[in-house]
């Protein structure tokens, strides 16, 4: 047993030693990256919380951790029903039968199945968008934020939270509807029947519901107005089955309910029981209360109202029964303009002159107008709610499997329902009585509680509490979405209302909510609300369709929905069903609702905070920018649409800050934000020992552009040296069309010192190599003298020294430098030179013409340069300018020469130090002597010619070809400095280095020799094209 134990001992410990040694392979790996393990157990412990929320009490240090339970709710309980609730509500109740009165059966079922095709097509979206991944708490919000970026979701979110809270608003008014008219009557502060009566009586009336709200839900936890949920359900599904009951027994037995007409017109008759002018008791005819409201007295022979005398009085069915024929008569809609009675189509009646207005007490009037697109702007809050099941995904068990399912099914069953509801109110009530909105004609109650069994109060009880439970739910749910989109930190403004109680309420949000809330009720109209609460859902719902049709067009590789039955043409018709929609209920509310998203949207892009979430948008900016730049290179740029894609050249100090900041100041003046800007720099280095001096270089490059408001990139290169950094950028720089074509950089300043003859080498084999690659050139002189981008230059001159012609960019630039605040008070001035055998006056006005039709403003002089002895001063500035380069040379070599000797000396200790390594048992290391006979007498040789040639420095004459460009370089300066000395920029045409390398060190004479004297300076060397036209 002893010896089992010990193999089983030994076993396990090889085993060990095994998977350790497995793991040691990625031991390396292991410090940046988890194991799969390791990232299991991290997916396994997440939960469905935004980031930074705290579901529970905070403790003076912040969010304080908890147990999160496991959510429990199933597809019926977390996303049907609540759909189902939040769908159903204030509009079946009180407005569809006179919406189907006044569009007709015909007409209703074009706006039902419109407003219903919208949703479902949004919900297909949705469902795409929600099973893409989990889906943390927040819903409809989180998904368009994370799917079209923190812009679009940021406006769509606040939309989406205006429209949830002008439901609240839509629900409070319903409820104190049917509070007034159906329930306690009697209970209005204002009286009479004038037009400002009932809207008042709204008012006050909402503003205590929205108070008794707000109090219910600060004293009152979230998870018990939940539960009350269930109980406002419950009205709603007993009133839709007591109509249904009451559609079946009109079969057998239609309801006692009569309406009363007088001609064709329809009477309120709330306030009289007998639809007679006269009636007869114990063998006495008396007039009727009815008389009273015509007739001046109650006698016989009373003077009447005309009409009431040319008419008869009849008394129909308001409810004939689903076989009664009605159906036929209420195919077609009855719009009709505000004030206009409501009457019965082919109803005999003879017409009078006399004005009905004055009979508003018993004639029942339209009171707003009506027409199509208001129907359906005050319909679409019905279908709203299909967003419900998609704000409780964190509560879900499986958000992926029921946000789908429960939501399509709770819309088609709600579709169902509406559909049915609008064919059975067609088909078994009266027409006169489904375009009377209050019911005022069937002894005030609601059209659908008439037809309802057992009893109106089943439909008047059961809305009431339903529209209540609604508004308290919307202004539940609305503070903590705005609380979502606060501590989601995109809208620097909405900060204050992250916050709340220690418990997680959103108290400012809640107050926010609540002023919002009592604008809609200060309306005090539900159809004039509806169309608002319409115009934020369809807006929200069109973006919900937008990201579905670019994620799935897009086909980036992390759209893989578990919900298949979508597709982008689905997606895009919803799109464009819900804009139409918009315009169709309000162009003007539309208008509106699109300005307000655009501007949230406008401020997020600019004061938001950056937030980078992998957003649909990004991806067709990717793809638009693709397509582009593939266009860009079919075919070569015109000139007319060339303009200088800079490419500035940066340095760097000691602390990897940007030298010369003005440099991007003035990029910015030149460009305005137009066209590409890369602003680069070189490191020397490798890029595996400097990688995070790269990336710091980056940061303060991006940096300094933000500060000198400079639109561009920023690109740092870690190069062997300099030369080939510089190199790599001209060659490599920008990407398909979108290349840069001319370089910025500054004049080196420190050249002529001797440790830095590779800023030399540099500079002029950049000169070169944009020549070579037909790119422009342009060197900034004193560059930190330049204006900044605060600084307004109050007048003065931009003067141009057009010597050779290169493409017109000298031409150009002045334009561009004009166009910004800071050189626009500057003039533009043209030089040219004339030599002995140019016509100077005939140059002048070819010139003024060309200028003239390149259309710039701008003064022209034309300078006499005649041919005239050279100066001592030239010869004499030659003669050193060539001693100089000489000695330079002397002292180059002579370094060369050390540097080589002493890395020989190191190669051959190498190799003996290899060798004796290698030997086994070798002997005691022997010194190698470096210094021979040989060497000591040719190294005496060498320093006695380097003597000798240093004394022949001394005695050297100049070279006559360094003579004359010395002396046109001393002439055109001093033209140059007697015109342009106050000038505020003086560009002048950059002339090419020498062919000759040798001549290298000449050149920057010749240009620092051109430049003296001179404050602020542009050196302009055109890239071999034209970038300037004449022509239109």
């Amino acid at each position: 047993y002893h010896h089992k134990s010990t193999n089983s001992i030994m076993l396990i410990h090889s085993m060990i030693l095994f998977l350790d040694s497995c793991i040691c392979f990625f031991k390396e790996e292991m410090d940046s990256t988890p194991m799969v393990s390791s990232l299991l157990n991290k997916l396994s412990n997440y939960t469905n919380l935004f980031p930074g929320v705290c579901e529970h009490e905070e403790t003076e240090d912040g969010c304080r951790r908890v147990t999160a339970t496991v959510p429990q709710m199933g597809t019926f309980i977390g996303v049907f029903l609540p759909c189902l609730q939040n769908i159903l509500g204030v509009i079946l109740f009180l407005r569809l039968t006179w919406i189907v009165g006044t569009a007709g059966i015909l007409g209703s079922f074009a706006i039902v199945f419109m407003c219903c095709v919208c949703t479902l097509l949004t919900a297909i979206s949705m469902s795409a968008i929600a099973t893409n991944g989990v889906v943390p708490a927040g819903g409809a919000y989180y998904m368009i934020s994370r799917s079209l970026g923190p812009e679009f979701g940021g406006a769509v979110g606040l939309c989406f939270y205006l429209g949830t809270t002008f439901a609240g608003s839509l629900y409070i008014l319903g409820t104190i509807e049917i509070l007034l008219i159906y329930i306690v009557p009697t209970a209005t502060v204002f009286k009479g029947h004038d037009g400002d009566a009932m809207p008042n009586n709204m008012r006050i009336y909402g503003t205590c519901c929205l108070y008794v709200h707000t109090h219910t839900h600060t004293h009152t936890h979230t998870q018990y107005v939940n539960k009350l949920a269930l109980v406002f359900l419950s009205c709603v599904i007993l009133s839709i089955m007591a109509t249904y009951a009451g559609v079946i027994r009109t079969i057998i037995e239609p309801p006692e309910f009569n309406v009363c007409l007088l001609g064709n017109r329809s009477l309120k008759n709330e306030n009289f029981e007998v639809c007679a002018k006269k009636e007869v008791i114990k063998n006495t005819t008396i007039t009727t209360e009815l008389w009273n409201h015509f007739c001046n007295s109650k006698h016989l022979n009373a003077t009447c109202d005309d009409y009431f005398t040319l008419n008869e009085l009849t008394e129909i069915q308001a409810i004939p029964g689903l076989l009664s024929g009605v159906i036929k008569d209420n195919l077609w809609g009855e719009y009709a303009p505000a004030g206009m009675t409501i009457e019965k189509k082919n109803q005999s009646s003879v017409p009078t002159q006399e004005p009905t207005t004055d009979r508003d007490d018993i004639y029942l009037f339209n009171d707003i107008n009506t027409y199509f697109t208001l129907l359906v702007g005050i319909y679409f809050p019905s279908v709203t709610g299909i967003m419900a099941g998609s704000n409780r995904s964190g509560d879900l068990r499986d958000a992926k499997r029921s946000i789908p399912i429960g939501t399509i099914l709770a819309i088609l069953t709600t579709s169902f329902i509406y559909i049915s509801c609008v064919v059975l109110f067609g088909a078994c009530i009266e027409g006169v009585v489904l375009r009377d909105k209050f019911g005022y004609s069937v002894k005030k109650n609601p059209v659908i509680g008439i037809l309802a069994w057992p009893s109106p109060w089943v439909i008047v009880i059961g809305s009431f509490f339903s529209c209540s439970g609604a508004g308290l739910q919307s202004l539940t749910g609305a503070p903590r979405l705005l609380q979502a989109i606060a501590r989601d930190g995109i809208v620097p403004f909405l900060r204050v209302f992250g916050h709340g109680k220690a418990n997680g309420e959103p108290t400012w949000a809640l107050l926010l909510t609540v002023g919002i809330c009592e604008i809609g009720i200060l309306i005090a109209s539900l159809d004039a609300v509806a169309p608002i609460l319409s115009m934020f859902f369809l807006m929200c719902y069109l973006f919900v369709n937008l990201a579905c049709a670019i994620q799935t067009l897009l086909r980036t590789p992390n759209w893989r929905p578990r919900f298949r039955f979508y597709h982008w043409t689905l997606s895009f018709l919803g799109m464009s069903l819900c804009l139409s929609l918009m315009f169709i209920c309000s162009w003007y509310y539309a208008l509106v609702a699109i300005v307000i998203a655009g501007c949230i949207y406008k401020y997020i892009e600019y004061r938001g905070a950056v937030k980078e979430w992998g957003d649909g948008i990004r991806g067709l900016s990717l793809n638009a920018a693709r397509y582009a730049l593939i266009r860009l290179e079919e075919s070569p740029l015109h000139t007319k649409n060339w303009r200088p894609q800079i490419l500035v050249m940066c340095k760097l100090d000691s602390d990897l800050a940007v030298k010369h900041p003005r440099l991007l100041s003035f990029t910015t003046q030149l460009k305005a934000g137009k066209g590409l800007t890369i602003v680069s720099t070189v490191l020397e280095g490798t890029f595996m020992t400097r990688e995070d001096e790269a990336k710091t270089a980056e940061q303060n490059l991006k940096a300094a552009m933000v500060a000198e408001r400079t639109k561009g990139f920023s690109h740092a290169v870690v190069s062997s040296n300099l030369r080939d950094g510089f190199s790599i950028l001209i060659q490599s720089a920008g990407l398909g069309g979108m290349k840069h074509n001319t370089v910025l950089m500054a004049w080196p300043v420190t050249w002529r010192q001797a440790q830095n003859s590779t800023a030399t080498r540099n500079f002029i084999e950049t000169v070169r190599e944009t020549t070579a690659a037909n790119q422009a050139l342009l060197v900034a002189k004193n560059i930190d003298s330049f204006p900044g981008n605060q600084q307004r230059l109050e007048g003065g001159t931009i003067d141009v020294w057009w010597i050779v012609h290169d493409g017109g960019l000298l031409m150009l630039l002045p334009f561009l430098l004009s166009q910004h605040k800071v050189w626009r008070k500057c003039k533009m001035r043209v030089f040219t030179v004339a030599q002995l055998n140019d016509n100077s006056i005939q140059m002048k006005k070819d010139l003024q013409m060309f200028i003239y039709h390149l259309r710039l403003d701008a003064k022209v002089e034309v300078v006499e340069m005649h041919d005239s002895d050279i100066s001592a001063f030239t010869y004499e500035k030659t003669l050193r300018m060539e001693q100089r380069t000489e000695m330079l040379k002397q002292m180059q070599l002579s370094r060369t020469e050390r540097e080589r000797e002493a890395q020989l000396i190191h190669d051959r200790n190498t190799a003996s130090h290899s060798t004796s390594d290698r030997e086994a048992g070798a002997s005691p290391e022997r010194v190698h002597m470096t210094w021979t006979k040989e060497k000591l007498l040719n190294e005496k040789n060498r320093q006695r010619e380097s003597i000798g040639q240093v004394k022949d420095m001394f005695n050297m004459k100049p070279n006559q070809s360094n003579v004359r460009r010395m002396h046109t370089a001393v002439k055109l300066n001093e033209v140059v400095v007697k015109k342009s000395r106050d000038s505020q920029l003086v560009l002048l045409n950059m002339p090419g280095p020498p062919k000759n390398m040798k001549g290298d060190a000449n050149y920057m004479e010749f240009l620092e020799a051109l430049m003296e004297g001179l404050d602020r300076v542009l050196l302009v060397r055109g890239g071999g094209r034209e970038v300037i036209t004449i022509y239109s």
